[in-house]
Parts: C-alpha cells; sequence; structure tokens
C-alpha cells in the first residue's frame, strides 16, 4: 500500500540523509590501540598500513615483543561516533571491511555510542583482498619449513634487532627464488658448496636448537613479502675478514649483520 503521508516522507527523507551523509574518517593522528591475543607488531602494522619498525620507535620498544592489554601509540585516522552510525554504515564511508574495523577496535559486537572514538584501519587492507583474504606468501612452505628457518634464525642473529632476524629468513627466501641456488627451503639451508655448508649453524649444529617466538615471528614476516635487505642474497658479521664476502655490493648492514647482493 502507498503511503502518501507528508510527514512520512519528511520522516524517510531524514533518515536517507542522515545515512548519505556520514563524513570519512578525519586524518591520522595520535590513537591508542589495546594490545590483543594472538597480536604481533606486523599484524598490527599490516592492520593499519604501517611499518613495523615506526610503531617500535613511537612506542619506545627495544624489541617487538608485546603482550595483552599493552597499550600502543598509532599515527591512525579515527572516526567520532555520531548519533544514527553503524558499524556497517561506517565502514562504508570509509571503504574498509566491517571485519577489519571490528579487529581494528576489538569490537565484536553492535553496541556504540555517540562521542566514542574509532580507530580506522588501512583501506589499503580492503583493496587487495577483493581476490584473496590471505596474501600470497613469497614460496611454497611447510609447517617443518617455517621451524627450520626459525631456528636458523635463532642461530644466526638471536642477539640481534627484529629486522636483522626478518632480514635473514630474508635471505633464505631470495635464494629460493635464485636460480644461482636451490629451490625449496630445506635445500637452500643445508646447501654445501665445494665441500662447505652455506650456513655455519648447519655446521656447528645450532640449527638443531629451539627457535625463539620473536624468529618465528620473523619468518612469517619475510614470508608474507617483508625483506629489508630488498633481494640480498649473503649475509655475515661485520668482524669477517673474508675479503670475498666484501667484494659483494652491500644492501644493508643492521646492528652487526652486513646483508649483500
Amino acid at each position: 500500500m502507498a503511503i502518501k503521508s507528508k510527514k512520512f516522507k519528511t520522516l524517510m527523507a531524514g533518515l536517507l540523509l542522515s545515512i548519505f551523509t556520514i563524513v570519512p574518517a578525519k586524518a591520522a593522528t595520535a590513537a591508542t590501540y589495546t594490545v590483543e591475543s594472538g597480536d604481533s607488531l606486523y599484524k598490527i602494522g599490516k592492520l593499519f598500513n604501517i611499518p613495523y619498525t615506526s610503531i617500535m620507535k613511537d612506542n619506545n620498544l627495544s624489541n617487538s615483543a608485546i603482550y595483552p592489554g599493552q597499550k600502543l601509540n598509532l599515527n591512525v585516522k579515527t572516526y567520532t561516533i555520531k548519533s544514527g552510525d553503524s558499524l556497517f554504515l561506517i565502514s562504508k564511508a570509509n571503504n574498509i571491511s566491517l571485519d577489519d574495523l571490528r579487529k581494528a577496535n576489538n569490537k565484536w559486537d553492535n553496541m556504540i555510542y555517540p562521542g566514542d572514538v574509532l580507530l580506522i584501519p588501512s583501506s589499503y587492507n580492503t583493496v587487495n583482498s577483493s581476490s584473496t583474504s590471505v596474501s600470497k606468501p613469497r614460496v611454497n612452505y611447510t609447517a617443518s619449513d617455517v621451524d627450520l628457518m626459525a631456528r636458523l634464525v635463532s642461530a644466526e642473529a638471536e642477539d640481534q634487532p627484529y629486522q636483522a632476524k626478518v632480514a635473514v629468513a630474508a635471505v633464505v627466501l631470495n635464494r629460493v627464488k635464485s636460480s644461482e641456488f636451490p629451490n625449496t627451503i630445506n635445500d637452500v639451508i643445508y646447501e654445501r658448496s665445494n665441500g662447505y655448508y652455506q650456513f655455519t649453524p648447519v655446521l656447528n649444529g645450532w640449527i638443531n636448537r629451539p627457535a625463539s617466538q620473536e624468529s618465528v615471528n620473523a619468518v612469517y614476516e619475510a614470508l608474507n613479502g617483508s625483506d629489508p635487505t630488498n633481494g640480498a642474497l649473503y649475509y655475515f658479521d661485520d668482524t669477517a675478514t673474508n675479503s670475498w664476502l666484501w667484494s659483494k655490493p652491500v644492501a644493508i648492514q643492521i646492528a652487526n649483520m652486513v646483508f649483500a647482493y
């Protein structure tokens, strides 16, 4: 039945206006994120499209260890809830997924109140998740590959910064992708060239020591595309005296570790 009430039409017009005038979040500003169980700096950085190193710097963190309930300062966009808002409409207005909005605010119900402030995740995640919900890893891998890589990372860089750990893992993956080396993680790590192991921990047995959680995190970050070295195939300590290694073009030095092409 058609309703021709003038009052009804005015009400509907007001409702439609309120729906389509939700403004996008304001520019990035200082905001507080509460760490949840299962979080890592890499995951948080990916959600808000912030380098994990920037989060570490902004919060004066000496390593990547975080704990549930910890407050982190993030330079992100925020949105102040207004009367008539809903999480769904806010996500649409900011071109982000509802799921990412919930993750960014640990908000799994629909109760919101005017004046509350929401953290707005990066729309980059929404744009790049249209074809797949999980980013494609750099190489195919198994759980045993992750464990092996993490043990190598721990043995080589346990006393080095987190970025160096990611870089060690990245070198392994760069070798897998290179035609100059074997094409699997296991074969790269256990390779012998001219009778010599490529990685010292394989020779001295340190490869068999358990990996730290930070090393595991670094491996997953490298598998998902992070490479501080931008393609390096070698790494060595800055006290090394091997002239052949030093003849290689240096990509980057992180603390005491030198990475080269």
